[in-house]
């Protein structure tokens, strides 16, 4: 690798722990930051040690600190550490979201306003704090983690819209840094049954109700958080060198809303 640092925000549980691992295993010094205290909807908590412990365990270049994405001194002082620790940014991966359940009329203003300020404020503290420094070092790779929701879901309200403007962030970040060699892209876990800690957050935890009625993926499973990393990691590689402004497609149909494949018997001419 090149000797730059990747930041993955949400990177110490769940999805984000798997997009943490996966990339230093593919040689990339990775920081991971997160909160340890449980946040609402999800079961993501005091995750900090057991990444660590299973990156030197398999003797991974990971670190990891907590901070909350939402807030802007916090996402410098990330910025920094990775800065002093590795001297340039390769990438960053905004992963880092929450997703309560609910309409506009049973989510009140100060859980919209959270979820806006985790979900699309985190990503541009983030893409603001790093771009002048990937400008200046000839360029650099953004990757956001968006959802099929950004395309509109039912009883997802503000989730849905804090995807949603994801999505347009991306293409706007991949739009006004072309210039910068500042690859944009976004990559959406499709399919359902996603074991994730904010999925799981919202069905209290049981697997069993998560995946009843998911319908998987074409490999005949469910998505991974290894799934979701290897993607993230090709965009993050040079065989990625020309793709901006993309959604990549992780698992099941990138904008989710699309019928459900008819299952056929095996036994049926092709």
């Amino acid at each position: 690798m090149d000797g730059g640092c990747i930041v993955v925000s949400g990177g110490t549980y769940g999805l984000g722990r798997d997009i943490t691992l996966t990339l230093a295993a593919r040689g990339w010094p990775v920081l991971a930051f997160g909160l340890e205290a449980r946040q609402v909807s999800s079961e993501a908590e005091n995750a900090i040690p057991a990444l660590l412990a299973e990156a030197g365990a398999r003797g991974l270049p990971v670190t990891a600190m907590e901070a909350d994405v939402s807030d802007e001194a916090q996402v410098t002082g990330v910025i920094e550490a990775a800065l002093a620790a590795h001297g340039r940014l390769h990438g960053i991966v905004n992963n880092a979201a929450i997703g309560p359940l609910g309409t506009v009329l049973d989510t009140d203003p100060g859980l919209w306003d959270r979820i806006m300020a985790v979900n699309l404020r985190g990503p541009y503290l983030m893409a603001r704090a790093v771009v002048p420094h990937m400008a200046r070092a000839g360029g650099g790779r953004i990757v956001n983690v968006g959802s099929g929701a950004g395309w509109g879901k039912p009883n997802m309200a503000a989730y849905a819209a804090s995807k949603g403007g994801l999505f347009a962030l991306t293409q706007a970040l991949a739009l006004d840094h072309f210039h910068d060699h500042i690859r944009v892209n976004a990559v959406v876990p499709g399919g359902g049954g996603i074991a994730a800690g904010m999925s799981l957050g919202r069905v209290g935890g049981d697997v069993e109700k998560l995946r009843a009625g998911a319908q998987g993926t074409a490999a005949g499973r469910y998505t991974t958080g290894e799934d979701l990393g290897r993607a993230v990691a090709f965009l993050m590689s040079e065989d990625a060198d020309v793709i901006s402004g993309t959604v990549l497609d992780v698992g099941c149909f990138a904008r989710q809303g699309s019928s459900t494949p008819l299952r056929r018997s095996l036994t049926r001419e092709i």
